[in-house]
């Protein structure tokens, strides 16, 4: 057996016996950072150009973004540009803020405040690595000497932050992280962030963002978030700092370290479009905000057309969305199971017929038109799928309300064909199974003409005559007539004419298909044959009494087998 996975050492987590994140839960939305300009571009194979940085963010000013990191504007020319695009042409909104990352370093500092002249509403957003792992590895110091860094940093950020807000009036704010948090102990991580807070003059008025990233994601959520809520409790002066998450996705558990990170303390959260970013990605913010929107919190951003949203992501950044991707994916609104399909089809029956405020359909945690997605694709049809999912189809695409006796002998029909042809097949695919089946089904008798005539008896209660051509394969047309006391029950009579005195009316539905003048009539007619079986027929008319008189004879021709 491999003994490779003895070389890694195991996350420690602390001890925290009087946790209290477990039992809150999320009310309100965190602030919302986006790093799709910065974070997100820099993990591209090709990054955005100039014109699509500009489309992105306005995209995310449209959707309700009002925290968006442009970029490292003291790190290239091309990031500086994009920067000055967004200030030079007037593209911010007075309620957006743009933030800019830099290295806690003198010159790259000098630099950015360079960057951001003219900017109104900013957040400076600095950083150094604080983990044990970097110290030993890549520094080479002790935490005095990471903690000097940060100082050092914060102090001539706030030399020139006042400077700045002074001569500009603009509303400046500062954001530090200690990268590799999840790597650095508990006790300096408070430290190196008090220092900072301390050098920065932080207030309840004029708080700091103290960003904790879990900048390669090394242990469980529910660790995460113990440290989340000891860095809180142990945090002196905790009101005057705001507290972010920078969650990466490297154990696959970023929405969950996120989500467990907020119960922990977090007020805000930093992320990117459906979790681009280094290596196994961000935090994707498309999905946190939609697994609150079905918990009944306001996520105050606006994916009502995620297809839309998906279909830029993907032009912009050459990446694909995953079919399976939460809420945007192609299949995630898709049922193939049989059992699926048919709970999702009684419930959108139960929903249709009890109404109420609240979205209770089996298998759909949330209303695809929320999202901007179409009920045609929630069921698809293949060998895997019963009856439930073919109703469904032709009632949603075609607005055919079977009825439920009918359900598995239309399902049987469509399953056989699926087995035929071994593949996925279409709404249309289904529409033409129904029609060959039933509505245009050809079998030995063919009604040429018809009429009905209500008779009204002085003496007698009135009664429905039924007058009708019919032609039996190649036999001469002949005439049938029957009363009875309504137009089924006169066609019926006639038709025992025929030689089919064997088949016993059972049940009739009926309903019409689309509205005003070009409403269709459709008439489902069960029988049971001679043999004993029950069997089903359909007529389409405009006439309603005509779609019944035509469903009878397909039922009848479909028991007598053409």
């Amino acid at each position: 057996m491999n003994q490779g996975y003895k070389k890694y050492i195991p996350f420690q987590p602390i001890a925290k016996p009087d946790r209290r994140w477990p039992d809150r839960r999320l009310e309100h939305a965190p602030v919302w950072c986006s790093v799709d300009l910065r974070d997100g571009n820099q993990a591209l194979v090709n990054p955005m150009n100039r014109s699509e940085k500009l489309a992105m963010f306005k995209l995310l000013c449209e959707i309700g973004v009002k925290e968006i990191e442009v970029g490292f504007p003291a790190a290239s020319e091309t990031e500086y540009e994009i920067l000055r695009a967004l200030i030079d042409g007037g593209h911010i909104p007075a309620d957006v803020t743009v933030q800019v990352l830099v290295q806690a370093r003198e010159h790259l500092i000098r630099r950015t405040f360079e960057a951001i002249e003219g900017a109104q509403n900013v957040i400076v957003h600095f950083y150094n690595s604080t983990s044990a792992l970097q110290r030993k590895v890549v520094f080479r110091s002790d935490m005095q000497g990471i903690v000097d860094i940060a100082v050092e940093g914060a102090k001539l950020i706030k030399q020139l932050g006042d400077a700045y807000a002074a001569r500009t009036g603009a509303n400046l704010r500062y954001e530090y992280s200690p990268e590799s948090y999840m790597g650095t102990e508990p006790e300096n991580a408070v430290w190196v962030c008090r220092r900072v807070m301390e050098e920065l003059n932080a207030t309840a008025q004029n708080p700091v963002i103290l960003n904790l990233p879990s900048t390669v994601e090394n242990c469980l959520p529910s660790q995460f978030a113990d440290l989340i809520e000891d860095f809180c409790d142990r945090l002196p002066n905790r009101g005057s700092a705001v507290i972010s998450l920078h969650p990466h996705n490297d154990r696959g558990s970023a929405t969950a370290t996120a989500e467990l990170g907020l119960l922990a303390g977090a007020q805000r959260l930093e992320g990117t479009l459906f979790g681009n970013g280094e290596r196994t990605g961000n935090c994707d913010i498309v999905t946190v905000a939609m697994n609150m929107y079905t918990q009944a919190v306001d996520p105050g951003l606006d994916f009502s057309d995620i297809g839309r949203i998906r279909r830029f992501y993907e032009e912009v950044t050459k990446l694909r969305v995953p079919e399976r991707h939460p809420y945007a994916g192609d299949l995630v609104f898709t049922a193939f199971s049989g059992s699926h399909q048919d709970a999702i089809n009684k419930g959108h029956a139960w929903m249709a017929k009890n109404g109420g405020d609240h979205w209770e359909i089996p298998y759909l945690p949330i209303d695809p038109a929320d999202v901007g997605r179409q009920y045609e694709p929630v069921v698809r049809i293949n060998s895997q799928s019963g009856k439930g999912g073919a109703v469904f189809v032709l009632e949603q695409s075609y607005g055919y309300h079977l009825p439920k006796a009918m359900h598995p002998e239309f399902g049987a029909a469509v399953k056989a064909y699926c087995d035929a042809v071994a593949r996925e097949i279409s709404p249309e695919e289904v529409l033409a199974i129904f029609k060959r089946e039933y509505a245009e089904y050809k079998g030995l008798f063919t009604l040429l003409s018809h009429r009905f005539t209500e008779v009204a008896d002085p003496n007698e209660e009135s009664f429905v005559h039924f007058e009708g051509k019919v032609k039996r394969n190649g036999d001469a047309p002949v005439t049938i007539s029957g009363e009875g006391n309504g137009p089924i029950n006169a066609a019926c009579n006639a038709l025992n004419q025929l030689g089919l005195e064997g088949y016993r009316f059972i049940d009739y539905a009926e309903h019409a298909v689309g509205s005003g003048a070009d409403a269709t009539g459709v008439a489902y007619i069960q029988v049971q044959a001679p043999t004993g079986k029950m069997l089903f027929g359909v007529g389409i008319s405009p006439n309603i009494n005509t779609a019944a008189v035509l469903g009878i004879v397909c039922a009848v021709n479909r028991g007598a087998g053409g």
